[in-house]
C-alpha cells in the first residue's frame, strides 16, 4: 500500500469516527439536555434585562467592597501536605483580617475543588455584613433579609449546610439599593 493510500484510508476512519461521536451521539443527547433540563443546557446563565450577567453554576470574582466576596479562585489546588498551601492560607486570613475579620470562614481560605464554586456559607456570608452594612449604608437586617432570600439548599448530598450563592446575592443587593 502506499503512502497516500494510507493517509486517505486515515482521513476517512477520521472522519467517520468524528461523524460517529459527534453527530450519532453528541448532538442527540445536546437535544436532549434541552428538554429535560433546558436551563442547565443553556449555561444556567442569569441576566438583567436582554444582558447577561453571569452564571449560577461559575463562581466570578468580585473585588469591590460594595460586594459579597466569593471564595478564591484561579489558584491551583494544593494537598494539605503542600508548604504553599499554608503559604496561601496565611496571606488569604491576613487579607480578611484587614478587612475586620478576625476568623474567616474556611470557604473564605480554601479554593473549592473545581476552583469556580459559586457558593460560599452562609457563616462566610454573615462574616462580610459589617462590611456591607458601612459600604451601602445598610442595616445588618436588611443584610439578613437578602441572605434569606437567596440561600439554596441543602441539597441531598450536595451539600450539608445551606449557602447562598454570591452571584444571586450581589444582584439582590444592586436590586436592594435600587428599589
Amino acid at each position: 500500500m502506499s503512502f497516500t493510500t494510507q493517509l486517505l484510508r486515515g482521513v476517512r476512519v477520521t472522519v467517520i469516527l468524528w461523524l460517529l461521536t459527534v453527530v450519532l451521539v453528541t448532538l442527540p443527547m445536546l437535544g436532549l439536555a434541552r428538554l429535560v433540563a433546558p436551563d442547565a443546557a443553556a449555561g444556567s446563565l442569569l441576566r438583567q434585562g436582554d444582558q447577561v450577567v453571569g452564571a449560577r453554576l461559575i463562581g466570578q470574582t468580585f473585588r469591590s467592597p460594595r460586594y459579597l466576596q466569593g471564595r478564591p479562585a484561579g489558584a491551583p489546588n494544593l494537598a494539605a501536605s503542600n508548604p504553599e498551601l499554608a503559604v496561601r492560607v496565611a496571606e488569604a486570613a491576613s487579607g480578611w483580617e484587614l478587612a475586620g475579620v478576625s476568623q474567616p470562614a474556611p470557604d473564605l481560605l480554601l479554593d473549592s475543588a473545581s476552583g469556580v464554586d459559586p457558593h460560599i456559607s452562609l457563616e462566610a456570608a454573615r462574616q462580610q455584613f459589617p462590611r456591607l452594612a458601612r459600604e451601602r449604608q445598610l442595616s445588618v437586617a436588611e443584610l439578613e433579609g437578602v441572605l434569606l432570600q437567596v440561600q439554596e439548599g441543602p441539597w441531598g448530598l450536595q451539600a450539608a449546610q445551606p449557602v447562598v450563592n454570591v452571584l444571586r446575592f450581589n444582584l439582590a443587593l444592586d436590586k436592594l439599593r435600587s428599589s
